[in-house]
């Protein structure tokens, strides 16, 4: 048994911006696929059964053969808040370079949470510093995101902030060498991007002077970019869209999430989407210990926390 079309819209705009529409509807494709009832879709969700409001964390990360598959940093945090009541959704990018206190690690980058403790500590990291509640989170590296995008033909964008990166690192398919680069361009005007051009587009971080806040710029462009993509799905495409993420996402969103979600999905566009990353006053860049860091004002980060993830 598939999903109904409905669930495939809100799944793709919760994990996009992690890049990962896979992540919601794979285990619940796997159970369904198992269960002993083809009239009915199980329960995979049976401690989250309300259907209030909910944050999600999304976590992206680096995960090519520069790094062992325990120790990955995360590149890319989104929080994402959904109001199915209000028919609402909310997008907060934290830059990796944010300096806090990690819990039971002292104080470092945000980024090296994931690589000390996983899922776990990078949820604590968020939890302590930002004063939320995160209910549920979800993984994906590098080629999760490629294969994404291309099940899905591409996205289609607007590009206002263009990138030429001299330094991109070839460490992905046939030919990869880790510590090599090469020249990528995204050039400004209406462009169509397969899987590996969209990674260039929301991973590159050189040449660009607004740095990182430039990049999650383009991370939520993306993941708004799958969601609208993500509707032209039909049934048929399940099983291959579903395959292509076989092991290479990890979640712990369920079937309780994504029937909040079928309701609201179609107002995930314009006033229902609010959007925010953090560029000062929020935060201002600085240097410690050697590393380039970015400093949080929390003065002006909480009270946008409280208001928009209480």
């Amino acid at each position: 048994m598939f999903l109904p079309r409905a669930l495939i819209v809100p799944m793709g705009f919760v994990l996009a911006g992690l890049l990962g529409l896979g992540a919601y509807f794979l285990p619940v494709l796997q159970a369904a696929g198992s269960a002993p009832s083809a009239g009915a879709i199980p329960n995979l969700d049976p401690l989250h059964p309300t259907t209030g409001p909910f944050t999600v964390l999304l976590l992206g990360s680096d995960d090519d053969a520069k790094f062992p598959p325990d120790r990955l940093n995360t590149q890319s945090m989104i929080l994402v808040r959904v109001d199915p009541a209000a028919r609402q959704a909310t997008l907060l990018s934290i830059p990796r370079d944010l300096w806090v206190p990690i819990p039971d690690q002292g104080e470092g980058k945000i980024s090296t949470a994931f690589q000390l403790g996983g899922a776990p500590a990078a949820i604590a990291a968020v939890e302590s510093n930002f004063k939320v509640h995160i209910d549920d989170y979800a993984w994906i590296g590098l080629n999760g995101l490629v294969k994404l995008i291309d099940q899905l033909g591409g996205v289609n964008i607007v590009v206002t902030n263009p990138v030429l990166d001299d330094f991109y690192p070839s460490d992905l398919g046939a030919g990869a060498y880790p510590y090599a680069y090469y020249r990528v361009a995204v050039l400004p005007g209406a462009v169509h991007l397969d899987g590996v051009q969209a990674l260039q587009y929301v991973r590159s971080r050189h040449g660009d002077l607004r740095g990182d806040f430039a990049r999650s710029e383009r991370q939520q462009q993306v993941l708004l970019a799958i969601k609208s993509q993500a509707a032209h799905l039909n049934v048929a495409d399940l099983p291959a869209l579903a395959a292509a993420f076989n092991g290479e996402i990890k979640t712990s969103l369920g079937l309780t999430r994504i029937r909040q979600l079928m309701a609201v999905a179609d107002d995930f566009d314009g006033a229902g989407v609010r959007q925010f990353v953090l560029l000062p006053p929020y935060t201002t860049e600085s240097v410690i210990a050697g590393q380039d860091v970015v400093i949080p004002n929390w003065g002006q980060i909480l009270p946008l926390a409280h208001q928009y993830f209480p």
